[in-house]
């Protein structure tokens, strides 16, 4: 009877703390985070922002740098029968047809979009959340070249006196080389685009996979002319007490973009999900403008004061995301045969 009773009570014992056991080796699993290698980098809010949230909800994060965005789509697509992510951060409003026809993103309806001005939802279903946005721009190292040398325009770009003096970024691996693939689509149109990139073979120093080492290099002094955004001036401003670097703002209008964040469909970890959206949409929103070097979409963030020396082109140019998908394999591949000749 006595032995009855031990071997009756181990076996409750067990049943109840076997589920314990298995809830707390659950907790254990890391939340696994995609996001773009400048996000995740050393220059990027990655790092802070993950502290900060496991710090709040004791809720590990790994954080993995996946390539640039244009990579990092590519990355996730590849993946979809074996996923390994729960969390997207970094695909931008020119590719999200892409992403959602390869049906990956779970829609997510935020709390925190109430505090995001409707111009931003470019995602009606809410599959991709906006967290920052901006507009590209080149930026200038001030030293190298005089103010009454910059160029006002794309076009001034093809002059001369730049040879050698561009660093850009492919449009086939990098969110921030599309962008100004479809920058030169909207000012010289498709029957004038190619005409200009066909002269910037001689400008260019050279053509990077992403934006992290091609503004390396051009903190480095490789070159005075870099791909970036009109916002990167406020790193500069806020980190080093800098303005040495200029962002140049044309008259012809600059590309926009809206960068998202998403749940994918595969997570088995969606409540964990959708509180790290919220996150990175409430709280994280300062330290990623900063380390970003864009906009916070959260209307309810203070500005930091750097932001004065990012300037506002009065254009901002937009392609619908539906027409982007349509023609960019064409335009990517028009692309490569111009500048592989």
């Amino acid at each position: 009877m006595n032995m009855h009773r031990f071997v009756i009570g181990v076996c409750i014992t067990l049943t109840i703390a076997f589920p314990l056991f298995s809830m707390g080796a659950q907790k254990e699993q890391p939340l696994t985070v995609y996001a773009y290698d400048s996000f995740s980098g050393d220059w990027g809010p990655g790092e802070e922002v993950v502290a900060a949230f496991e710090e709040k909800h004791d809720i590990p994060v790994k954080i993995i740098s996946a390539g640039d965005g244009m990579e990092m789509l590519t990355k996730v697509i590849a993946e979809k029968d074996h996923p390994f992510a729960d969390v997207v951060i970094g695909i931008s409003d020119e590719v999200a047809t892409r992403a959602y026809r390869a049906d990956l993103f779970e829609p997510y309806h935020s709390p925190m979009l109430s505090e995001i001005p409707l111009f931003l939802h470019f995602d009606p279903e809410y599959r991709l959340l906006p967290f920052d946005y901006g507009n590209f721009a080149f930026i200038i190292d001030s030293e190298m070249i005089p103010e009454e040398a910059w160029p006002a325009s794309l076009e001034d770009l093809t002059h001369p006196r730049f040879k050698k003096n561009v660093i850009l970024i492919d449009p086939r691996t990098s969110n921030v080389g599309l962008g100004l693939l479809l920058w030169t689509i909207q000012i010289f149109g498709e029957e004038g685009y190619l005409d200009w990139w066909e002269a910037m073979k001689d400008q260019a120093l050279t053509i990077t996979d992403g934006w992290s080492s091609a503004y390396g290099l051009f903190t480095e002094g490789e070159a005075p002319l870099v791909l970036s955004y009109t916002t990167s001036p406020v790193y500069h401003y806020t980190y080093e007490n800098s303005t040495r670097y200029q962002a140049l703002v044309f008259d012809e209008g600059h590309q926009a973009t809206i960068e998202g964040v998403g749940m994918l469909r595969s997570s088995k970890r969606k409540e964990e999900a959708k509180l790290f959206i919220d996150f990175i949409l409430s709280e994280a929103q300062l330290p990623i403008a900063l380390a970003n070097s864009m906009y916070p979409v959260n209307m309810n963030t203070p500005l930091a004061k750097g932001f004065a020396y990012a300037p506002k082109p009065e254009i901002s140019l937009r392609i619908e995301s539906e027409v982007i998908e349509k023609n960019l394999d064409r335009w990517l591949h028009e692309w490569t045969e111009v500048m592989s000749k």
